[in-house]
């Protein structure tokens, strides 16, 4: 081999090491592929993503994708990243704007024979970004097809003749659509014309269509976190900041106050008393309502993180009862395999399988406000039937989530296990971010407390 092939393939080989490597670094997660737009989900990550992803959902014989994001400043460039690369292997776009995630789920099923992607960090502050995907059936795509794409990402980046690349048009129609198809999920019997809700819409992808929701259905609707400029997504309000919400409960003497993240699939509640219900008490509370407890209506499904209290409170009312991992679609597949439909994080991810195929912020709330309504009771009156045992949730940002396998780490856990004073405990990597995240349950919280303070400072001892 003379010297100027031997460069040149030198050349060919670092370069396919360099996409090698930028590929190994886009795995899906708990919830899609999320992180940095600097150095994870970049212009040309997206661009792979939807290569990748447009040459398998052509093998499985979707032919369009839609495209909805949240209001973050970095979703319009990865949005034409996004489609550049579905583009370019023939798939057709359809452009559906800010849109919830759920929204999004739902357009998709409606829409037959397509699949959906969604543009979105959830709960994550305006530095991260992500990707989320939609089977045709409007659930969040399996390991199988998820490794499919995975396993192209590395591979060159090339277009078809033009006379084959696809067509991407803009739908303009997602909001109403979507915000009909909420409104249907009221029953006809029930009124909202009575009711004052205080709605906290994240800066996020509902600031449009939850307003529309709330108010068509006749309540008078007091809405924050409305006014979206790509940097405020999630800043000091939404879900994660019920507390915002609580105050304005409290001056405006609401009935209801609704806290809504980033992407719309997730809530909590605020009551009039000022409680603030957390998805283990939104479920508890659409299990008591529900008289049906038979078929698909007798499981209800939580996950590793829902408190030991929900699982004994549900079992009560003759449920059964059973835990997923963490995150929202590990729910939604033990849904399906039991054939039970209700289900759902204690973050507020609430997946309602009679009317929803994914966690549902504003469809949840409807439906928690609706019961309540219905039955015409408060809700501390309905949850005085369980009882929360005492659970402390921290978390702690690391390089590496590795760590979580330290040999140290384990022996620290193993020891707070044998202290029979503990409930539960986990210590778990996040899915979604480069954080630990630490719950421990026991009817003594100071123990707790002492027990998750010292873990974080092993952590932070392993990590400075």
């Amino acid at each position: 081999m003379s010297l100027q092939k031997k460069l040149q393939r030198n050349l060919q080989l670092k370069d396919q090491q360099k996409s090698y490597n930028r590929s190994m670094n886009l795995k899906f997660g708990t919830d899609g592929i999320r992180g940095p737009v600097e150095t994870k989900v970049t212009p040309e990550a997206c661009l792979r993503i939807g290569h990748a992803a447009g040459i398998v959902f052509k093998e499985l014989g979707w032919d369009t994708v839609l495209i909805g994001k949240d209001t973050r400043v970095s979703g319009y460039m990865l949005e034409a990243a996004l489609q550049a690369g579905f583009l370019s292997v023939g798939m057709n776009v359809r452009l559906l704007g800010p849109l919830p995630t759920p929204g999004v789920a739902y357009l998709t099923k409606s829409f037959r024979n397509q699949c959906g992607v969604v543009i979105s960090a959830s709960h994550n502050d305006y530095h991260d970004n992500g990707i989320k995907i939609f089977d045709n059936s409007g659930v969040k795509i399996d390991r199988k097809i998820e490794m499919m794409i995975e396993n192209i990402l590395s591979e060159d980046i090339t277009s078809l003749p033009s006379v084959e690349i696809g067509k991407a048009k803009r739908f303009d129609e997602s909001g109403p659509r979507y915000v009909e198809f909420c409104k249907s999920t009221v029953p006809d019997d029930i009124s909202f014309s009575n009711l004052r809700i205080v709605l906290d819409c994240a800066n996020g992808a509902s600031y449009k269509v939850a307003p529309d929701v709330f108010r068509e259905l006749g309540a008078e609707t007091i809405v924050v976190s409305d006014q979206p400029d790509g940097f405020n997504i999630n800043k000091n309000c939404g879900s994660t900041n019920p507390e915002l919400v609580q105050k304005l409960v409290k001056q405006h003497r609401a009935d209801f106050g609704v806290s809504l993240d980033g992407d719309g699939d997730r809530v909590t509640i605020v009551d009039r008393d000022l409680n603030i219900l957390d998805g283990d008490d939104i479920l508890y509370i659409l299990g008591f309502a529900n008289p049906n407890r038979l078929g698909p209506w007798s499981g209800i499904v939580g996950t590793q993180m829902s408190n030991v209290g929900l699982e004994d409170g549900l079992k009560k009312l003759g449920y059964s009862f059973k835990r997923a991992d963490v995150g929202d679609k590990y729910v939604s597949n033990l849904l399906s395999k039991e054939g039970w439909l209700l289900g759902g994080e204690p973050s507020g991810h609430i997946i309602c399988r009679d009317l929803v195929s994914t966690g549902d912020g504003t469809i949840a709330a409807l439906k928690t406000i609706s019961s309540l309504v219905m039955l015409d009771k408060n809700p501390r009156d309905i949850l005085s039937n369980y009882n929360k045992i005492p659970q402390i949730n921290e978390s702690i940002s690391v390089l590496n989530k590795d760590i979580v396998s330290d040999a140290e780490v384990k022996t620290a856990i193993n020891d707070i296990k044998s202290d029979l004073t503990i409930n539960r405990i986990l210590v778990r990597a996040s899915g979604t971010q480069n954080k630990i995240r630490i719950m421990i349950e026991s009817e003594n919280k100071k123990t707790a407390k002492k027990y998750t303070n010292d873990l974080i400072k092993l952590f932070e001892s392993k990590t400075s």
